[in-house]
């Protein structure tokens, strides 16, 4: 076994007995490239990604391949998961190079770490070739290769960064509507989502679009949004049997899924789908939401209550295998219902999909229309569709399941926590608030120190020199798990949360935050130096951790009538602005964060022993540009003038209260 067998990550794991002699990234890697003078290779992925199992399978299980990378080079294999600091700048690194990115990610560097060559998958061949000449190209012409670093390294430090704007802003909804022009072009109005193949959920972007055209009255944009939380629900991208999503769809019309199923798309999916029951109350999306709880408590969370990271897309070696059935198979396992569930989840005999007779399951009607069709009610199509959906559960529960990455990671879990509390805010369903509450001990409990946060919860690593392993955190832990116990006090009015929220906002201002661009940097300023230390400013799959911090410090600002936090998440604000109409789907929390500027933010503070009540009552509609606060015990100053011994509820907008209200009719006559 090589050193990656004491690592913690399942990831690493996965290489331990590899011939290629890693090393996990860290001291003793990069000592050993300085003192041999040895170029690096840094190789990245992680444990569900099935072109990383493609590449080890083909070149890092190969003694002969192997052989080769072991003599000219330093290996080194990071779990992009584990560290995105590092996935960062060599991500940035081949985005310049070739226009593109993805996993597996490698890159050569020179033995100082600054990259000279990139790509993501490489064949066997090609990767062999690829390692000779970057060999030979550094023992020959190492002026050269200098030359290549130097202007990587400002390539990359120049990468997703921002100019400080001075300037003051002042925001109108015309600042909307050349961002909106933008978006409106990348809407596939046929099939939902954005653009062709492939797709991805992009749950951020919905959750912007669905608040615009509910706040601006946009029946347009409103069509596109239910078109697409429909499509995605009905489509093969959807575990019809299991519940959960997979990470996107390699077509256009969400069929045929990429079978890994991660934790921060079904955490961030669950708040999709909530919200919308509360814009559109559509059975569907409580369905949905249900599932997805269902799915991550029985197969990714632990015992102690943190959430895992992911299921793998792979199974005894092949992509989807857990998944996909045959007609055959489904004819043995339902017998007299076969052909009612094959039309409704288009199975065929010949199969829907690359391996032949194999098939996906994804719908194309509704209940209601479908059962009209055949012929028979609705509620019975629907009665018994569960019944066999319950049948082939428990047939592929039999079957070998895909690799479980256990890593517990707080960022992910922030995401999580956050769903489950805007489930329970939707459908009040007090065993969603139950796990969230656990979780949310979980989290302080075993990855919070002071207001420092642990990235991994994990079993410290010992180095060979007898020192731990350092646990690098970095600010997307920090940000998603403020914005998380701040969505969970609004839900319980326990002032625990929020101040406990404020304690970690307040440690990565101090640790992450630069006065000099009005931006927190990606690492903490005592963690280990990279050649580049990076900002995260774009929107992805997953928000930015800067544009999350920016929010939250504005609603920390309204529930602490704290300036400061203003000021700064105003300041980022205006860094971005500029950006928004260029490129305004790279940016929508940040284009959120706009709206919450030009639109405003109500400040429901709700007193009394019937707060919750009240609470609860409030929540079913939508208002999505507000905080919420309350209870009969409170110490936030919005509070601490009003009787917390009677119920009442009072809206509040730029530091002026209206005329309390004792119900909550007559306290939303007051939004407009």
């Amino acid at each position: 076994m090589n050193r990656l067998a004491n690592s913690t990550s399942p990831y690493l794991l996965q290489h331990a007995n590899n011939p290629v002699d890693w090393y996990p990234w860290g001291p003793e890697a990069l000592r050993k490239a300085k003192e041999e003078n040895k170029l690096i290779l840094v190789s990245i992925g992680y444990s569900a990604c099935h072109w990383c199992h493609v590449m080890e399978h083909e070149s890092f299980e190969d003694e002969g391949v192997a052989a080769v990378m072991n003599e000219h080079f330093v290996c080194i294999k990071v779990d992009r998961e584990e560290r995105p600091d590092v996935d960062q700048i060599y991500m940035s690194a081949v985005q310049l190079m070739t226009g593109r990115g993805g996993w597996p990610l490698n890159c050569i560097c020179l033995p100082d770490q600054r990259p000279i060559y990139g790509g993501t998958y490489f064949r066997k061949n090609d990767w062999v070739s690829l390692l000779f000449n970057l060999a030979d190209f550094y023992n020959t012409k190492p002026d050269e290769a200098e030359e290549y670093a130097v202007k990587l390294t400002e390539g990359i430090n120049q990468y997703e960064s921002v100019a400080f704007v001075h300037e003051q802003a002042e925001y109108s909804r015309a600042d909307l509507e050349p961002i909106m022009k933008t978006w409106r072009r990348y809407i596939d109005n046929k099939e939902g989502g954005f653009g062709g193949a492939p797709k991805f959920p992009m749950p951020n972007n919905w959750i912007f679009l669905m608040r615009y055209a509910h706040l601006l009255k946009d029946d347009d944009i409103a069509a596109s949004v239910q078109l697409t939380l429909k499509k995605m629900a009905y489509g093969g991208i959807y575990d019809h049997i299991g519940g959960g999503f997979a990470r996107y769809a390699v077509d256009g019309v969400w069929h045929v899924p990429h079978f890994e199923k991660m934790m921060y798309d079904n955490g961030q999916l669950l708040s999709l789908y909530s919200e919308a029951y509360t814009w559109k109350r559509d059975q569907l999306y409580e369905t949905i939401a249900d599932e997805i709880i269902t799915f991550v408590e029985r197969e990714l969370t632990s015992p102690e209550y943190g959430f895992y990271s992911a299921l793998d897309a792979d199974s005894e070696g092949k992509e989807g295998k857990y998944y996909i059935f045959t007609k055959a198979e489904l004819q043995q396992i339902l017998d007299g219902d076969t052909e009612l569930f094959c039309i409704y989840y288009n199975v065929t005999d010949e199969g829907n999909w690359e391996e032949e007779h194999s098939n996906v399951f994804f719908r194309r009607d509704d209940d209601e229309e479908l059962a009209q069709k055949l012929g028979i009610a609705a509620d019975e199509l629907r009665g018994r569709i569960n019944l066999a959906r319950q049948k082939v559960f428990d047939a592929r529960d039999k079957r070998i399941r895909p690799g479980l990455d256990n890593k517990i990671l707080a960022s992910w879990n922030g995401l999580m926590l956050k769903g489950l509390c805007d489930a329970y805010r939707a459908f009040g369903n007090v065993g969603y608030l139950d796990l969230a509450l656990r979780n949310a001990e979980f989290i302080t409990t075993n990855l919070l120190s002071g207001d420092k946060l642990l990235r991994v919860f994990k079993e410290p690593v010992l180095l060979p020199n007898g020192d731990h392993e350092p646990i690098a955190t970095f600010l997307d832990d920090y940000a998603n798990v403020t914005e998380a116990l701040i969505a969970l006090y609004e839900v319980t009015f326990n002032e625990q949360w929020l101040q406990t929220a404020k304690g970690i906002a307040d440690y990565a201002i101090l640790h992450y935050y630069d006065k000099q661009t009005g931006i927190f940097y990606y690492t903490a300023d005592d963690d280990q130096h990279l050649i580049a230390r990076k900002y995260e400013i774009m929107d992805g799959v997953i928000p930015s951790s800067n544009s999350v911090m920016a929010r939250n410090l504005r609603k920390l600002a309204l529930f602490f009538d704290e300036e400061s936090y203003h000021e700064i998440a105003a300041q980022m604000l205006r860094n971005i602005v500029p950006h928004l109409a260029k490129y305004g789907t790279a940016y929508p929390n940040w284009t959120t964060l706009l709206a919450e500027e030009i639109l405003g933010t109500y400040e429901v503070a709700i007193t009394g022993q019937d707060a919750g009540q009240l609470r609860a009552e409030f929540e079913s509609y939508y208002v999505p540009n507000k905080i919420i606060l309350g209870g009969d015990a409170a110490t936030l100053s919005l509070l601490a003038d009003k009787p917390g011994n009677v119920s009442k509820i009072y809206v509040c907008r730029d530091r002026v209260c209206s005329l309390p209200a004792d119900n909550v009719a007559d306290s939303l006559k007051q939004i407009e």
